[in-house]
């Protein structure tokens, strides 16, 4: 069984998609989006392991560093690039990152 602590930000990027379908060809012109982002880590104790406050505080300051121009960067770019930040801090844990376009559609990746 594993624990998780999660957490939340948002952010809003304008982006493209280069290679979008015909059907959805407008989608290769950039776009603004509020990115919401969703992070859930591991946790190895039930008393706090790891304050949601602060796991926050350093979740936020990854995803204020995101260009605001986000260019061809997809939901799964995104939460790749989050990932490699907070392994960096937090090794050895198993995290799961949730990218969404203003909530309505995105992609999980577990990082397990």
């Amino acid at each position: 069984m594993s624990n998780f602590i999660w957490v939340t930000a948002e952010k809003d990027m304008i982006h493209k998609y280069s290679n979008a379908p015909d059907e959805v060809s407008f989608l290769r012109n950039e776009h603004r989006h509020n990115f919401k982002f969703k992070v859930f880590i591991e946790i190895f104790h039930n008393d706090r392991d790891m304050e949601f406050l602060l796991f926050q505080k350093f979740v936020k300051e990854i995803i204020f560093k995101l260009n605001r121009q986000a260019g061809n960067n997809s939901c799964e770019m995104m939460a790749n690039h989050i990932h490699t930040f907070i392994i960096k801090k937090y090794p050895n844990r198993k995290i799961i990152i949730e990218v969404s376009e203003d909530g309505e559609n995105g992609v999980i990746m577990n990082f397990l």
